[in-house]
């Protein structure tokens, strides 16, 4: 393994992160960092702290104290066009796709281009849409992210499984010039064949030189996608480690009765 001086710099860090929701500290001085081209798990028992960290991140919340770098240059995220205009885009749970709606027609979701030459005479919200572009640039996504599960990039939402949409929901994120990507539980509910569609496509986003966060109570997936592993535990920081040179043990020992903050071994 190389030396800790050939790693790249981290593409994002956080430093000294503190949140408070009235006497609730949610986050408490937290440090935590992913570099491009990797995927870093975040793991934690419900209330550590995990989905504070993201959604300020992801501008849904801000921090009450600490600072936020992008390739060693302090940003402020204050809202989620804050996060999205530094190409940071999470995926929740929820995944928040129109079901009645096509794969491109999701995709391109609040940003679809229009026809331009005698289309231009029109009014702006009168143009009609430019299909043949939207299924072009889908299919040029979801290639990107090798989904093979895919018949059509037509074919309705409502009508794919739930690794499927996982997939859309991961390729809408992409698609927007980001070099962010944080995954809220993306496995959760899935079966193991849908699992490991998710999984493989995490690992192409990996290998696309993204940036990904990755949050799940599953240890299995985490080992399986991940190269380091930040472990939060009541708001605060308890350890970083390299996923090659931990095992599931000391992760549930870390989650569950926490580590001195100094143990952090990963570089």
């Amino acid at each position: 393994m190389a030396g800790k001086s050939s790693l790249p710099p981290p593409h994002l860090k956080v430093a000294g992160a503190s949140k408070r929701f009235g006497a609730i500290e949610a986050l408490k001085d937290v440090d935590f960092e992913v570099r491009r081209g990797e995927v870093m798990a975040l793991v934690g028992d419900n209330g550590a702290g995990k989905s504070t960290l993201i959604k300020s991140l992801a501008g849904a919340y801000r921090i009450d104290d600490g600072q936020i770098f992008l390739d060693g240059k302090e940003v402020m995220i204050g809202s989620p066009l804050d996060a999205a205009a530094i190409g940071i885009q999470i995926v929740y749970q929820d995944l928040a796709l129109c079901e009645n709606l096509d794969v491109s027609s999701n995709l391109y979701l609040g940003h679809e281009p229009v026809l331009g030459g005698w289309a231009k005479l029109l009014p702006k919200a009168l143009r009609p849409l430019d299909e043949l572009k939207m299924e072009k640039k889908a299919l040029e996504a979801i290639d990107r992210l090798q989904v093979r599960t895919l018949a059509s990039v037509r074919s309705k939402v409502g009508t794919l499984s739930g690794g499927q949409r996982q997939a859309v929901a991961i390729a809408r994120a992409v698609g927007t010039d980001s070099t962010i990507v944080l995954l809220d539980e993306p496995t959760a509910a899935l079966g193991v064949a849908q699992t490991k569609q998710v999984l493989d496509v995490v690992k192409h986003l990996r290998d696309n030189d993204h940036a990904v966060v990755y949050i799940s109570h599953n240890l299995s997936d985490v080992f399986e996608v991940s190269d380091r592993i930040t472990v939060l535990r009541h708001g605060a920081n308890v350890a970083v480690f390299e996923t090659s040179n931990t095992n599931p043990d000391e992760i549930v020992a870390a989650v569950t009765r926490g580590a001195s903050r100094d143990k952090v071994v990963a570089g």
